[in-house]
């Protein structure tokens, strides 16, 4: 588990909640009170990229954001599998001892095949859906993501991430449509929670699993129906260099029921580019 002393308080002002694992403590912030919204966050990041959202939906709702093992203040384990279907079954269980009913769920990047794998297996337990910059189906023979994995997720981008936090330190940037609002305060906080070479494993682990999780990926977009018609927002970035306007179009072609905003201005990260300013229209979208 991470010590927190560098933790700015004034911008990550929440109480640490910990759910004890088989392979070790998974953090969660749990702030507010009401109907839950579930935030699961991807890779490089961890619930420190919901701050705005936490600080402005848990006036009126319970805002719970999760950790995933090897992220943020979560322990980091080294014999563990990190399996994108792995943190999936993590997320199952906080839900589960939490006993979360009617859940929003909110999800980005990684956050959304193993978010969205819940909603799929458990959609009686899902209300609605807010969804950034994400995907939920196999990519594999696709040459822009197949590049990618074997690139970041081969031994030289292993070497890069686990000597130089290269994610962090180069990806992040390179991901923002303005990466001027990817201030020196908040990239402090996502090096910081990565900031021992042996700690980025999970890390590390993500890019390969794009093609290597190939069948679970499959199996989630392949139950899709289960979700088609849940009330879902779509948030998306539309400078993001990892999920492109083909992708957005995938996910608006399934839901029959959403709402989409598109952000010209901004990349990957769209709770990070443009923070406080989603709080209205998620709040406009929860009271309908």
């Amino acid at each position: 588990m991470q010590e927190s002393g560098w933790i700015d308080k004034k911008e990550y002002p929440f109480e640490p909640h910990f759910l004890q694992l088989e392979m070790g403590k998974m953090h969660y912030v749990d702030e507010g009170s009401g109907e839950p919204i579930v935030m699961v966050h991807g890779n490089p990041t961890w619930s420190f990229l919901y701050r705005y959202l936490i600080k402005c939906l848990s006036k009126n709702y319970r805002c719970i954001a999760v950790d995933h093992i090897g992220f943020g203040l979560s322990d980091k384990p080294w014999n563990w599998s990190y399996y994108p279907e792995d943190h999936a079954k993590n997320l199952k269980l906080l839900i589960e001892k939490l006993d979360l009913k009617g859940i929003t769920l909110v999800v980005q990047d990684w956050g959304g095949p193993i978010g969205l794998s819940y909603a799929v297996n458990s959609p009686e337990n899902v209300k609605r859906l807010i969804i950034m910059n994400t995907w939920m189906w196999s990519v594999k023979g696709d040459p822009y993501y197949e590049r990618f994995s074997k690139f970041m997720g081969g031994p030289i981008g292993r070497f890069l991430i686990k000597r130089f936090n290269f994610f962090v330190r180069v990806i992040m940037k390179k991901a923002m449509g303005e990466p001027a609002k990817l201030t020196a305060s908040a990239h402090q906080h996502y090096f910081k929670a990565l900031e021992k070479p042996e700690e980025r494993k999970g890390c590390w682990t993500f890019p390969k699993r794009i093609i290597d999780s190939s069948d679970w990926l499959d199996f989630l977009w392949s139950q899709r129906d289960k979700i088609k018609d849940k009330p879902s927002l779509i948030l998306w970035g539309m400078k993001d260099i990892a999920f492109r306007e083909q992708e957005l179009n995938r996910w608006i072609s399934l839901f029959s029921d959403s709402k989409v905003i598109k952000y010209d201005d901004t990349g990957h990260f769209v709770q990070e580019e443009k923070g406080s300013e989603l709080c209205p229209v998620i709040e406009e979208f929860l009271k309908k």
